[in-house]
């Protein structure tokens, strides 16, 4: 069952000024996120009010999905960043993608710069239905090219929930961890919050990332957080100022 911390915290109130957001999807007409150049406006003013300056906006990269190439993404980038700046958003409005683990992202890595979030920092996810066969074969080959994985919501892919030490593994294996704020409001379902909490009672954590698509995500911000004790959430909110540097 759900529990509520006794201060009913709102997951907003934890953004305090000078967030920096390393997950999300504010570019507009490119992926499964922002529309139209009036989403992008409005999910990005929406996370400015709870407290973000810092975007590393990351659009997918998914083979016969999102097929989005690195030039694809600067350009859209660059449209969605003279948009915001016309309309007097001035924040820093990076970009990087989340990268789907799969045999198309190992020959784009070898054969191309990856957008990062810094340095050799990379976004990835992997598909909700099960791991990639040769997970840990790709997770060594891509630190071998020169990057540090930082895996997306972990505790969203429910064939692990079963299965905890698979999380461990990775983390043995030199994955980074990133949560996704809403899955601590409930957002994803009961399961992904329960894992969430233990692994933010583990402190598997490294990073987090609002992961915003869309209207009923910046709703549910507005939302009570569900975990009774709050510092391992907000040192892992405070660690994303890495980015900034």
């Amino acid at each position: 069952m759900f529990f509520f911390n006794k201060q009913k915290t709102l997951l907003k109130d934890l953004l305090s000024s000078g967030y920096t957001d390393i997950h999300s999807h504010l570019i507009y007409d490119i992926d499964d996120g922002a529309k139209t150049a009036d989403d992008t406006e409005f999910l990005t003013k929406s996370l400015i009010d709870f407290g973000a300056d810092f975007f590393i906006t990351t659009p997918h990269t998914i083979q016969f999905v999102w097929e989005n190439s690195r030039e694809d993404i600067l350009q859209q980038h660059k449209i969605s960043y003279k948009v915001l700046r016309e309309r007097n958003i001035n924040v820093t409005f990076k970009v990087a993608s989340e990268y789907l683990v799969d045999e198309s992202f190992v020959k784009r890595f070898k054969t191309e710069p990856l957008l990062t979030l810094k340095d050799n920092y990379v976004l990835v996810e992997m598909s909700y239905i099960n791991a990639p066969i040769q997970l840990y074969e790709i997770i060594f080959d891509l630190q071998v090219a020169g990057y540090i994985p930082l895996l997306a919501h972990p505790e969203r892919y429910s064939f692990y929930h079963n299965n905890f030490s698979e999380y461990e593994k990775l983390k043995k294996a030199g994955c980074l961890f990133q949560l996704n704020l809403l899955s601590t409001v409930g957002y994803y379902g009961e399961p992904v919050f329960n894992v969430a909490k233990k692994l933010l009672n583990q402190g598997m954590y490294d990073f987090a990332g609002s992961d915003v698509h869309h209207n009923n995500h910046i709703r549910a911000f507005e939302n009570k957080l569900l975990i009774k004790d709050l510092n391992p959430l907000k040192e892992v909110i405070k660690n994303n100022s890495f980015f900034k540097s």
